[in-house]
């Protein structure tokens, strides 16, 4: 696979970087700067890479509520960080401006980016209304920044939406795959950090056709083991942090113990 071939390992453990909120922001506190956010991503990163994670996800997670269209300073804002981390950075690493797939793309070729995380298909109904996308456009906008090497990770269900069309999981993948060209499939819980379902993972793995299939949300030191038995890698974000809370910084003790968890699990392989 090519998991393998990147991030240099089998079952590879991607870290959610989830820069805290940036100018514009509703979160964005009075007295903040770009660099109070930088600050605090350098140390979150140096702490991920440290504790033996295989790549890194960027997101703006604390963008909330999320935009439709997202603004051009949030844009601006996650470029000058990511380009004041790029030579910190030791492994391969993605973008994800949530729910923005094209601006993920603009991003990633900006920064120099991996792969890119997003909800790139579908129309889906949530808190922030009705969000339909348009992979068409998208793949477009990456064939002509000549991204080819770029891997898209498709969310195959987005956390805290649902589809306006009812479809079985099974129909969604062999879809996505057959329109879409996906470099790898994304299961999710039903909100950030909620765990993903290992029936669902191994329902779309059976579907997947080869194509990675990646445990999105939910993976904690407890289960990992679990989850990498049905699925071709994980992406961990709130497992990372003090506490196992969402909206805390990350702790570098709960990074060493959840990757050493993973070693162990590799070794048997």
């Amino acid at each position: 696979m090519w998991t393998e071939t990147l991030f240099g390992v089998r079952k590879p453990i991607i870290a959610l970087l989830h820069l805290r909120a940036l100018p514009g922001d509703p979160l964005f506190q009075a007295g903040a700067t770009i660099q109070t956010v930088l600050a605090e991503a350098r140390r979150e990163l140096h702490d991920l890479q440290e504790g033996g994670v295989d790549g890194i996800l960027i997101a703006n997670e604390f963008s909330l509520p999320y935009e439709k269209r997202v603004s051009a300073v949030t844009v601006a804002a996650m470029g000058y960080i990511i380009g004041a981390l790029r030579e910190e950075i030791r492994v391969p690493f993605g973008v994800n401006i949530v729910s923005n797939p094209m601006a993920s793309v603009d991003l990633a070729a900006a920064t120099g980016a991996d792969f890119i995380r997003s909800a790139f298909t579908g129309a889906y109904v949530g808190e922030g209304g009705i969000i339909d996308t348009d992979i068409a456009a998208v793949m477009r906008r990456k064939k002509a920044l000549g991204l080819g090497h770029v891997k898209l990770l498709f969310k195959v269900n987005p956390e805290s939406d649902v589809y306006l069309a009812e479809r079985s999981i099974e129909r969604i993948t062999k879809s996505i795959i057959f329109h879409c060209f996906p470099d790898g499939l994304c299961v999710s819980g039903d909100s950030a950090g909620t765990e993903a379902d290992s029936a669902l993972i191994q329902r779309v793995r059976a579907a997947a056709e080869g194509i990675p299939v990646l445990c999105n949300t939910g993976c904690c030191v407890e289960n990992i083991r679990e989850k990498l038995e049905y699925c071709d890698g994980a992406c961990v974000g709130t497992a990372f942090k003090k506490d196992g809370e969402f909206h805390n910084c990350v702790d570098a003790k709960r990074v060493a113990a959840f990757m050493e968890r993973v070693r162990e699990f590799r070794e048997g392989l």
